[in-house]
């Protein structure tokens, strides 16, 4: 097994060419948020805008995206027409992926599940989402459950899915949380061969396979036990994919980062430290 260093952030941060332009380093695309989760989607947009994407465009839930508009001036929101993503929001979603091709191109990435509720409706609509789009995608939180219920869309796409140990029992099937963590490295390399897509198992290591490969990421703190740290890694795993960073070496980049941003949280502010103290830390972490 390989344990990620510094040196990772040298294959995912080349030198910028002096003559680049908007969306040459990414437009990635944050679906999620409800009535009652409106932090999710913004903690990801924030630290995929400190990870170095161009720009990101936030989709929610009315509600969720007119507190979201409130945060920052860079946050840029869209709502939904209802109080949760369904099947009659699915065609702007799907309108709107067209419209970020046709500026990005391959530059363009999803994160999708975060806040955003678990009805039959909800994930029936996540579901033909990521039916229908051609998109790299980050797969966290809701957007583990709605697949769960079809995983053959998944299977050989560029999805990352970011589950902690119970999401991976919902995603797989398989309950490692007793596991020693041998084992936990075992399942989690044979459950993404098996679906042919990326997952980081987030835990005190986290442990990252594409099925043939197994990556250790030491990095992080206790300290990150924090609401939204899982936030923040999505949204720096969907910044890098818009950026054409591949999803096996994106998910490796991201948990690193993450960690040593939560790592430096954590020192400056220890239990009192939040996901948005992570955020802040980002910058420092990759220039």
């Amino acid at each position: 097994m390989l344990k990620i260093s510094k040196d990772i952030l040298k294959q995912v941060y080349p030198s910028r060419n002096v003559d680049c332009h908007k969306y040459d380093h990414g437009l990635l695309l944050v679906v999620g948020g409800g009535n009652f989760y409106t932090g999710s989607p913004a903690l990801s947009a924030m630290a995929a805008f400190r990870a170095g994407c161009d720009m990101v465009h936030i989709l929610a839930p009315q509600r969720a995206a007119n507190i979201i508009a409130s945060f920052s001036p860079n946050l840029a929101t869209y709502p939904f027409k209802g109080d949760w993503f369904d099947n009659e929001d699915l065609p702007t979603l799907l309108a709107f992926t067209k419209s970020a091709k046709a500026v990005a191109g391959e530059k363009t990435a999803a994160v999708i599940g975060g806040g955003m509720g678990r009805s039959e409706e909800t994930k029936e609509a996540i579901l033909s989402y990521l039916e229908q789009a051609d998109i790299k995608a980050v797969i966290d939180a809701d957007g583990i459950h709605a697949l769960s219920k079809n995983i053959e869309i998944a299977r050989g796409k560029n999805f990352i899915f970011t589950p902690h140990s119970f999401e991976f029992f919902i995603l797989t099937g398989r309950d490692i949380r007793q596991a020693k963590f041998e084992e936990k490295v075992k399942a989690v390399q044979e459950e993404a061969a098996r679906l042919g897509c990326v997952i980081v198992l987030k835990g005190h290591q986290d442990i990252i396979s594409n099925g043939q490969e197994v990556v250790i990421d030491q990095t992080g703190s206790p300290y990150m036990t924090v609401g939204g740290t899982g936030d923040t890694l999505a949204g720096i795993a969907g910044s890098l994919l818009s950026q054409d960073v591949g999803p096996f070496l994106a998910a490796q980049a991201a948990s690193f980062i993450n960690g040593k941003a939560g790592e430096a949280a954590a020192q400056r502010f220890g239990a009192g430290m939040l996901a948005t103290d992570l955020i802040e830390e980002i910058a420092n972490v990759i220039k």
